[in-house]
C-alpha cells in the first residue's frame, strides 16, 4: 500500500470500495473530532463500532451523523462510558465489555488531552500522562483478550513526541518543573512505546500494533492552548521549514482521521507492526531536532518500551 495514499487523503479515499460488514471496532474518544469521523467512516462501510466517551450525552449529540451513516449501510454504533482520568471508570468499562464477550477486529486508542494546566487524575497521575497513556494502558490491556487473532491495535501519538522522551524517574513532575508541551510530548512518546511493546507481546497470535500521527487539525484537543502556545508552534514550524523538512499544513478532520483507518483496515499488518505512521505511510526515523517530519528513534526503542510497560504496571497496580 506504500505510496497509494498521502497527507491529503481522506477517510473516504482510504476506505473507497471496502466492505466492513461483520467487522467490529472499539474506538476511544468518540464525542468530537477525529473519533467521530473515524467512527462515521467505518460504519458507513457496514462496520459495527463501539465508541467510548467520558460524556455520553455529548457523544450522543456528536454522533448523529454516525448513526445516520450506520442506518444506510447496515452498520451500527454503540456508546460506552469511559473516563480515562479514572482507573475505576476504565476498569468498569473494560469489565462491561468483557462480560459482553463480543470480539473486536481493531481497537483504536484515539482519546486524549493536550497542553493542560498542571493537575492530576483521580488516581494522582499527572493529567496528560495519566489520561493519554496510563488510562489507555489499563483499558487496552484489559480488553486485549477480546481482540481477535489477526486483529490490530492502533495508538494515536503525535508529532509532539519529538519534544520529549518519557521520564520514568519522574513521570508525575514531582521533582521536575511542569511544562505543558513537555508533558504532552512525554505522553505521546508513551503512546508510541506502548504500541511497540503491545505488538511484541501479541504478534504471535497475529495481533499487530502501531502508533501514528494524525496531523495538525483544529479540533477540541486544542482547547487548552494559550496564545503563547500557538506562537511556539509557529516558531517550530518555521525552524522545520528552514531545516528542509516539509512545511506543516493543517488538515481537515477527514484527512486527519485517514491515517487511523488506513492503519486499522488497509495497511499491511506486517508493514506497520511495531512502527509509527504518518500521512498514511510508515514514517521514516528522523533524529534531526530541527525536523518536524518522521519519528524520533526514542519512540520506537524496544528496551524503553519494555521499561515503560513495567513502570506503567507499577504505577497502576496491574500486571498484564
Amino acid at each position: 500500500m506504500t505510496g497509494q495514499f498521502g497527507a491529503q487523503s481522506t477517510t473516504d479515499d482510504v476506505l473507497a470500495g471496502i466492505d466492513l460488514t461483520g467487522k467490529r471496532f472499539l474506538i476511544t474518544g468518540v464525542s468530537a473530532g477525529l473519533g467521530v469521523e473515524t467512527a462515521r467512516s467505518l460504519v458507513a462501510r457496514g462496520a459495527d463500532v463501539v465508541g467510548a466517551a467520558r460524556d455520553l450525552d455529548k457523544a450522543e449529540r456528536a454522533t448523529a451523523d454516525v448513526r445516520a451513516a450506520a442506518g444506510k449501510s447496515g452498520g451500527s454504533l454503540e456508546l460506552a462510558e469511559l473516563d480515562l482520568a479514572s482507573l475505576a471508570s476504565v476498569r468498569a468499562c473494560a469489565d462491561r465489555l468483557l462480560a459482553d464477550g463480543r470480539r473486536f477486529d481493531v481497537v483504536i486508542a484515539n482519546a486524549g488531552v493536550m497542553t493542560t494546566p498542571f493537575g492530576h487524575t483521580a488516581d494522582g497521575f499527572e493529567t496528560q500522562f495519566g489520561v493519554n497513556h496510563l488510562g489507555h494502558f489499563v483499558f487496552v490491556n484489559r480488553v486485549a483478550p477480546l481482540i481477535r487473532d489477526g486483529g490490530r491495535f492502533v495508538s494515536l501519538s503525535s508529532s509532539a513526541h519529538r519534544l520529549s522522551d518519557v521520564d520514568l524517574d519522574d513521570p508525575n513532575f514531582e521533582r521536575t518543573e511542569y511544562d505543558r508541551w513537555g508533558a504532552y510530548g512525554r505522553s505521546k512518546t508513551a503512546n508510541a512505546l506502548f504500541a511497540v511493546e503491545f505488538d511484541r507481546r501479541h504478534r504471535d497470535r497475529g495481533v499487530r500494533a502501531c502508533s501514528l500521527m494524525p496531523g495538525m487539525i483544529q479540533t477540541e484537543l486544542g482547547r487548552h492552548m494559550r496564545p503563547e502556545d500557538r506562537e511556539a508552534l509557529k516558531v517550530r514550524a518555521n525552524a522545520a521549514a528552514e531545516a528542509g523538512g516539509p512545511a506543516p499544513v493543517y488538515k481537515t478532520v477527514p484527512q486527519g482521521a485517514a491515517t487511523s483507518v488506513w492503519a486499522a483496515v488497509v495497511a499491511d499488518a506486517g508493514q506497520i507492526g511495531g512502527r509509527y505512521c504518518e500521512n498514511c505511510q510508515v514514517a521514516e526515523v528522523v533524529d534531526d531536532s530541527r525536523r518536524r517530519d518522521g519519528v524520533r528513534s526514542w519512540a520506537l526503542d524496544a528496551e524503553s518500551a519494555r521499561q515503560l510497560w513495567a513502570k506503567s504496571e507499577e504505577m497502576t497496580g496491574e500486571r498484564f
